[in-house]
């Protein structure tokens, strides 16, 4: 003999567990439906188990349940309301269509069937409102997740200021190929080439020349990156806009 209450009770348990919130237990006053069985409330929405929860849900329905005495060999007590957004002529023929698939699934439990079948049926009667409020919700983050740009604005007059400091740093780099001893020379008293080439300063000079002509010999010029002859306004703009990113 079937234990009719153990199914009963073990079908609750197990709608509480996957449902969770979305299920309530309904005090006999608020239940529409008539009978001495437990009554529970399940709330429906068109959003899947694995989507976000959205900011707003334009439609939701409640279905309302009661297992009968032998249930589930017999349909339980079934009623649906709107809860937001859903037509009351479209809540007839959502109850019509749960009460036969009621009638197919006799002899197991099916709430959790009906359910899905509902979520189902809501995303396809109403699945253009539903999708129209979450790109709605999808233009207000985008909006809110541009970036405003920081920094300096480009003008003439920021331009020319670096453009100085610019040709003033390239003065300097090529200043450093002078060697040193050649600008430390005491301007009272300076030594004849052949002396001044003897000392260990005119000995590096000498490399230093040495080192440039083979340079020279390669075709390899040290300031061909930055001759003043090859760099234009458009050439320094862009290194002025590479350098401030």
């Amino acid at each position: 003999m079937t234990d009719y209450k153990q199914e009963q009770e073990m079908e609750i348990e197990a709608l509480q567990a996957i449902l969770m919130d979305d299920i309530q237990e309904v005090s006999s006053a608020d239940c529409s439906l008539r009978t001495t069985f437990p009554c529970f409330q399940i709330i429906v929405s068109p959003k899947d188990d694995d989507e976000e929860e959205p900011t707003s849900i334009p439609v939701r329905l409640a279905v309302i349940f009661a297992h009968t005495e032998n249930y589930p060999d017999e349909p339980p007590l079934l009623e649906v309301k709107s809860l937001q957004g859903v037509k009351g002529h479209d809540l007839v023929d959502l109850k019509k269509k749960l009460e036969q698939e009621a009638m197919e699934n006799l002899g197991m439990a099916m709430m959790y069937t009906l359910v899905t079948s509902a979520k189902e049926w809501l995303r396809e009667h109403y699945n253009d409102t539903y999708e129209s409020d979450q790109d709605e919700e999808s233009d207000e983050e985008t909006k809110d997740e541009i970036i405003e740009p920081h920094g300096e604005a480009v003008t003439v007059e920021t331009f020319l200021i670096w453009r100085e400091r610019f040709e003033a740093e390239q003065a300097l780099e090529r200043a450093r190929l002078i060697p040193d001893a050649a600008l430390l020379a005491s301007k009272e008293k300076r030594l004849t080439g052949r002396a001044w080439f003897e000392t260990g300063a005119g000995k590096g000079a000498k490399a230093t020349i040495e080192w440039v002509e083979e340079q020279d010999e390669e075709e390899l010029d040290f300031e061909d990156d930055f001759d003043d002859g090859d760099i234009d306004e458009a050439d320094m703009l862009e290194h002025y806009l590479s350098s401030k990113a």
